[in-house]
């Protein structure tokens, strides 16, 4: 059998060899591919946290139970000695008061003064806000998250176990509308819990290893909560894509070999969806190649 991990790196040959090149939002220009899918079988026990390139699934995991906070701010994140958000609010900060500010220093300003996070390490309403309280407009907060988790228990057939944080109007004020923006779930008549993630925009070498240990994180906490057992994370892209400056660190990564699959459980029930930490989430068998290092394009 073909170790499921080459499903990334046929990705990655795929956009290298046949991707549209172009300028993009950044301005460092991409190269892409548009419509991908990718299926991991989690019942298992593996989870793809991809070994051709250490991916620090801690950083991925402890990133989706902030979202599971309805968090909004850089300042819990990086008191986890979680930084990859920082680069957009500082960017903001540099653009509106003309300080130079480093990002180390930035950061830490943000851990030690709420007052600068209040105004400076706030990213607007991005995903845990759409999750956990999306504003209707009748005024009411709708807690998607809590409205999956009873669906799953009580009517685990439903077609309709969606949530998503594409809101139309507050895109404009998120410092990153929503890439992982819709997420679905599906339940077989044996008790297996089947995700599907649609992306519409995918980082390949940074954003796609961590979105997938994320969202499988997610999906054993959930099928943890409805007494399911994980099954199947089907990952689907829009618009997949290598940044013009992570070209040979792709090509680094596919003269890898893939090792064996690390696997992942939880060490406890937790008592709801809103209990877990990061302390409850073990990994085993994890022996990656070493990481790769890529600047992010903000």
């Amino acid at each position: 059998m073909r170790h499921p991990e080459y499903q990334y790196l046929d990705l990655l040959t795929q956009v290298l060899e046949r991707g549209d090149e172009r300028v993009d939002r950044t301005g460092v220009g991409t190269r892409s591919i548009f419509g991908a899918m990718i299926r991991f079988d989690l019942s298992g026990g593996t989870v793809p946290i991809l070994t051709t390139k250490r991916v620090y699934w801690k950083t991925a995991v402890k990133e989706m139970i902030w979202f599971l906070t309805g968090g909004t701010n850089i300042q819990p994140l990086l008191r986890e000695n979680v930084r990859i958000w920082s680069d957009w609010p500082l960017a903001s900060y540099r653009r509106e008061t003309g300080d130079e500010i480093s990002q180390e220093e930035f950061e830490q300003r943000i851990m030690d003064d709420d007052t600068f996070a209040a105004q400076w390490g706030e990213l607007g309403p991005v995903y845990g806000k759409q999750w956990r309280r999306w504003l209707g407009n009748d005024g009411r907060e709708y807690d998607q998250i809590a409205d999956l988790v009873r669906m799953l228990k009580e009517t685990p057939a439903s077609r309709r176990m969606i949530f998503h944080a594409w809101n139309v109007p507050e895109l404009g004020s998120m410092a990153l509308p929503p890439c992982h923006m819709i997420y679905q779930y599906h339940v077989t008549s044996d008790g297996r819990l089947n995700c599907l993630m649609y992306q519409r925009s995918v980082d390949l070498l940074l954003g796609a290893p961590f979105n997938y240990v994320g969202a499988v994180a997610l999906q054993l906490m959930l099928a943890q909560q409805a007494g399911l057992r994980p099954g199947e994370f089907v990952w689907a892209g829009g618009d997949v894509h290598l940044y013009l400056n992570h070209l040979e660190q792709a090509r680094e990564q596919l003269s890898r070999e893939p090792r064996a699959l690390p696997r992942m459980r939880l060490t406890r029930q937790a008592a709801n969806i809103d209990d877990y930490r990061i302390e409850d989430f073990e990994v085993e068998g994890y022996d990656p190649h070493p990481a790769i290092k890529a600047d992010v394009a903000v």
